[in-house]
């Protein structure tokens, strides 16, 4: 791999997994979901008229109700989900939670209309991720260690499905042909959505600019800038430089990176639990991301952005 490469892919390992961190530090002053809103909301406005006018792309209705819907899916569901969860889960544990979402991907991919049974070994991967979050939330005392919060648990679930459901459907909901520029739109769309919820339920009223912290706002610009520009930059570069199974070992680096740096920067403990499931749900992970398929797909078609906090 040449110089470039490598340096993209050492972005998306660390740049990536160190958004959960991140969102941890983010919203010890903003309230999840304004945080999240904010942060793709500002990217978007950044890169929308820069990419609008780079690419000569001018977006049809159909591309906007499409960036919506995956913008409400990936970024309120997905991110919003993630946020709000950090509130009672630890960032690592939070990263450990979300790498689910290629498991979800299989089993959506496999439920649709004339979709594809997955072979025996992704089988096998699907049930060890799963056993590996049960292993997370219970029994209640493992190893002299608590079981994670089973209700920000519940919505991490729920927000990596809506992420695999946003991922399978940003593939056919009709986006522009540039990735950047569809990126940018659903920053706008799903900003936008996520400020208003935020707004319904009542997280204004709690939101203080006076009383946010300077790391809180250096964490805010963090994601911003690194986070959806940069990091989603290098990911669009290595997509297109190397191969499926290259590009999806993010898909498990991101919580170890997630891990060491909640438990270096935030002090967040790193259980006997924790590496059992953590253990369990990444060998999951890799036995389905390097399972063969029965034909040869496109790097994007077989990669969406997966597990993206």
């Amino acid at each position: 791999m040449t110089t470039m490469v490598l340096v993209a892919f050492a972005a998306v390992y660390v740049v990536w997994g160190s958004t959960y961190l991140g969102i941890q530090i983010g919203i010890e002053s903003f309230p999840p979901l304004l945080l999240a809103g904010f942060r793709h909301l500002c990217a978007g406005l950044i890169l929308y008229p820069i990419l609008r006018w780079k690419t000569g792309i001018r977006p049809t209705a159909g591309h906007w109700k499409a960036a919506i819907v995956t913008g409400f899916l990936l970024l309120f569901v997905g991110n919003g989900g993630v946020s709000w969860a950090e509130q009672t889960v630890p960032s690592g544990v939070a990263a450990l939670l979300v790498a689910t979402v290629s498991l979800w991907l299989v089993i959506l991919d496999w439920l649709r209309p004339g979709g594809v049974r997955p072979v025996f070994r992704v089988i096998v991967g699907i049930l060890m991720g799963f056993s590996g979050l049960v292993l997370l939330v219970g029994p209640a005392h493992l190893g002299g260690s608590g079981r994670v919060d089973p209700g920000g648990a519940g919505i991490l679930v729920i927000a990596s499905l809506g992420w695999a459901i946003g991922s399978l459907y940003s593939k056919h909901g009709g986006m522009p042909s540039s990735p950047m520029l569809s990126v940018a739109m659903q920053g706008l769309g799903g900003g936008v959505v996520l400020i208003l919820v935020g707004l319904f339920m009542g997280e204004f009223r709690g939101l203080h600019f006076a009383a946010i912290t300077m790391r809180s706002w250096l964490a805010l610009a963090y994601l911003i800038v690194f986070g959806s520009g940069i990091g989603f930059t290098a990911y669009i570069y290595i997509l297109q430089k190397s191969t499926a199974a290259r590009v999806g070992t993010y898909a498990f680096v991101n919580p170890v990176v997630a891990l060491f740096l909640g438990w270096l920067i935030a002090g967040e403990a790193i259980s006997l639990r924790t590496v059992l499931a953590a253990g369990v749900i990444l060998t999951a992970v890799s036995l389905v991301i390097t399972a063969p398929h029965a034909a040869p797909d496109p790097v994007k078609e077989r990669l969406p952005i997966i597990g993206k906090a």
